[in-house]
């Protein structure tokens, strides 16, 4: 079977853009050229990846495939920025992951850091749930993510910062004040919960307190959240890197007992990391706050 990396962009770049057109202008190549490319691709592989309709979608042997030529196409990114790291810098485009909290957070940080000591490392940034990120980095979507609370913890990876989940409430809600509130002092209140990634955390949380956790309302998009609290709805528990996003009526506040969750850099666990990748958590090990330099991929 020979297949070449241009048809598997070609595939990939048709299923992300779910077009023709607009995969051809993603590559730089017109639309013949990315027709001809997946049709060839298709022929390799005795049978169709895609249905030509509107929008274009995988055929269930394109979703079979799909992973395989992602993992391909990123396994081939990183031999050559491995190929020229030998000789020089590693350069070149990665693409990270973070889920939205970080993302608004803390990324900023990073990216300042990174540009200024890593300026010939280009990163592309993509927003997801933790589910997606797990998915991208091991799928070969992603050369990088952050993940949070990684059960086991990667080989290589490096712990960037610890936040705590803290209660949100309108700024005149009464107990917007405190200097900490007891988790038992929000039953009073409807409790909206966001299904991206914080569900698992808060049902610990309400166990760590011995409470029965009855949520009124699960939301999945955290900005729709934030915007039911701020319409006086109910409250919400989110981690503290979420102050970045809440508008001036609506504040955090510590909880009791304090549930922490973890913040971390890592690369894939099935295939060998990006060079740029473990440039950039190197750089991290050595200007973060209590970044742990012995981490190696």
């Amino acid at each position: 079977m020979s297949v070449t990396l241009r048809q598997l962009a070609v595939f990939v770049a048709v299923a992300d853009h779910a077009g023709f057109g607009a995969a051809a202008v993603a590559l730089g190549m017109s639309q013949s050229s990315v027709s001809h490319a997946l049709a060839s691709l298709e022929a390799t592989v005795n049978g169709e990846l895609v249905r030509r309709t509107a929008p274009v979608e995988p055929t269930s042997l394109g979703d079979v495939l799909l992973p395989h030529a992602r993992a391909t196409l990123s396994a081939a990114r990183a031999f050559d920025a491995a190929a020229a790291a030998h000789h020089s810098t590693a350069a070149g485009t990665i693409s990270l992951s973070v889920p939205p909290t970080v993302a608004r957070g803390l990324l900023p940080g990073l990216l300042r850091l990174w540009h200024e000591h890593a300026p010939h490392i280009e990163i592309t940034v993509f927003e997801a749930i933790d589910e997606e990120i797990d998915q991208w980095l091991e799928g070969g979507t992603v050369d990088a993510a952050f993940r949070i609370d990684p059960d086991p913890f990667p080989d290589g990876a490096l712990q960037v910062a610890t936040d705590a989940y803290e209660a949100v409430v309108r700024s005149d809600h009464p107990l917007a004040g405190e200097e900490f509130i007891e988790l038992s002092d929000l039953l009073e209140d409807p409790l909206l919960v966001t299904t991206s990634g914080f569900a698992g955390p808060i049902t610990r949380l309400h166990a760590m307190a011995g409470l029965p956790y009855r949520p009124a309302r699960r939301i999945r998009e955290l900005m729709t959240l934030l915007s039911m609290v701020e319409a006086g709805l109910g409250v919400g528990i989110l981690p503290s890197l979420a102050a970045s996003m809440l508008s001036d009526t609506l504040t955090l506040v510590p909880l009791r007992p304090r549930l922490e969750r973890r913040l971390v850099l890592t690369g894939p666990t099935g295939r060998p990391w990006h060079p740029s990748a473990v440039a950039l958590r190197d750089l991290s090990a050595r200007h973060l706050p209590g970044g742990d330099a012995t981490a190696r991929a």
